[in-house]
């Protein structure tokens, strides 16, 4: 009795594959779980009705189906459509993937003509499109979201411009800078993020419809036909290629570590200047979360989650190409494994993006702490320059300035307390006009360059942002 059990089981289990016929047996049920890609490709379910709906109709040109088919195809797909996206589709056994799901209920609802619309196609070419397609939509989503985190990010810079705090090198204060300088330090980083993303669109949207299993399709389907119907620009140039080619998912998951190292790096900033030991930075409650043992706690679970998922991101990438890099030519089951990934890394970076946005808009600045946590010491640069200004080589107004600081602290005062006399003793080219270093705004407004932190280089910087995100928007 369990071995026919088993038997049936197995034989129903394989019963409406796709590539059934050539089997006698079935498939071990625990085998057709392992395979079937179904609960997480479902996903795909749009876009596969697009490409078939689309492939229907380039059937026609060459005589492999009649108008009258092509329309009871079209409206079947459509019918399928309607169920996915009302919650109404029904999986059944042998339904190992979006592809064979989709096919098998359009042949339910319209007969033999639903037998006719793989003709010379393969899920081979059928899910690369499908991949292709989800994943431009996804893009153009993600892209539209980073817009709005640079578009916080400088109106965040242009509204708080004339706040100063101390830089860092090496986590300790270094010189003074603009708040504002900071912010759009992470907006220019967002930005090449947002130009990778634009240059990797271009190489998604390449139609490998068409392509068959591996070698083409050999009844004259118009592959410029398709590329129009489906609004792709362009169409895979090798069939083999066209098939197999999955480094644009590679790619792709590795821009998103390349955006969540970004991220990460704000992140860690953010947390650190948050803390009590700072206190620069206090997030909104509504991007923060409590102990549940400590009461006064406060913590930027916000920060941190966006901290913690870059590894997890990261590590899509990483596993990918490990799945890549063994592969010989042309579809290998292997690449079922490019759609998870895919699909944690899109759904991660859409929460990431989504609440930096969030916490950028709605921080409380600490002006004042962020004030007092400057010191005469960040000054010592600036009183190099002061030296260098009159006439002296830097490499020896360094040396000088060295002897300054180390004179502050055997006297335990600051650089600024000592006396000009004093100074004067280290080097004869102190004189009174050395009080005027030992001020913080006019250390940051002799930063006058491009990409300094005077306050005109800083609204340059905000100005030609707003210009670029314009452009990026249009």
């Amino acid at each position: 009795l369990s071995v026919f059990c088993f038997c049936f089981l197995m034989s129903a289990a394989g019963g409406s594959k796709l590539w059934g016929g050539r089997f006698v047996g079935g498939v071990d049920p625990i085998m057709s779980k392992f395979n079937d890609s179904l609960p997480y490709d479902r996903r795909l379910f749009d876009v596969d009705l697009d490409g078939s709906v689309a492939y229907a109709k380039a059937l026609v040109k060459p005589g492999l189906i009649t108008e009258e088919e092509r329309d009871s195809i079209v409206q079947g797909l459509e019918k399928v459509r309607e169920e996915w996206k009302s919650g109404t589709f029904e999986a059944k056994p042998g339904d190992e993937d979006i592809h064979t799901a989709n096919e098998r209920r359009l042949k339910e609802l319209i007969g033999e003509a639903a037998g006719k619309l793989h003709t010379g196609r393969s899920r081979n070419d059928q899910v690369a499109t499908d991949v292709r397609l989800w994943l431009r939509t996804t893009i153009k989503s993600l892209r539209v979201l980073l817009l709005e985190l640079l578009g916080s990010l400088t109106v965040r810079a242009q509204n708080d411009i004339d706040i100063l705090m101390p830089g860092y090198t090496h986590l300790q204060r270094a010189q003074v800078i603009r708040w504002s300088h900071l912010l759009m330090s992470y907006a220019w980083a967002l930005k090449r993020d947002l130009q990778r993303l634009d240059q990797i669109a271009e190489r998604v949207n390449v139609l490998p419809l068409g392509s068959g299993a591996l070698a083409g399709n050999p009844f004259d389907i118009d592959r410029a036909f398709l590329a129009k119907e489906l609004d792709f620009p362009a169409i895979s140039d090798n069939s083999l290629d066209g098939t197999s080619g999955r480094d644009f998912v590679s790619e792709f998951l590795m821009w998103g570590s390349m955006l969540c190292t970004t991220l990460s790096k704000f992140a860690e900033d953010f947390i650190i200047y948050s803390s009590k030991e700072f206190g620069f930075l206090t997030l909104a409650d509504a991007y923060s979360t409590g102990s549940s043992l400590m009461p006064q706690k406060k913590n930027a679970d916000s920060l941190e989650l966006i901290r913690g998922k870059a590894g997890r991101i990261f590590g899509n990438a990483c596993g990918f190409m490990m799945t890549l890099k063994g592969l010989p030519s042309t579809y290998n089951k292997d690449m079922q494994e490019d759609k998870e990934p895919l699909f944690d890394t899109c759904d991660q970076l859409d929460g990431i993006i989504k609440i930096a946005t969030g916490v950028i808009s709605t921080l409380t600045v600490n002006k004042e702490a962020m004030y007092n946590d400057l010191s005469p010491g960040m000054l010592a640069t600036d009183l190099a320059y002061y030296l260098v200004r009159k006439s002296l080589p830097f490499r020896d107004a360094h040396h000088v300035v060295g002897s300054v600081v180390r004179l502050s602290e055997e006297k335990c005062c600051e650089m600024k307390d000592l006396s000009l006399e004093e100074l004067k003793t280290l080097h004869a080219l102190f004189d009174k006009d050395v009080e005027e270093v030992w001020n913080y705004e006019r250390s940051v407004e002799q930063y006058q360059a491009n990409g300094g932190t005077s306050k005109a280089a800083v609204s340059k910087q905000v100005n030609d942002m707003f210009t670029f995100l314009e452009s990026a928007r249009s």
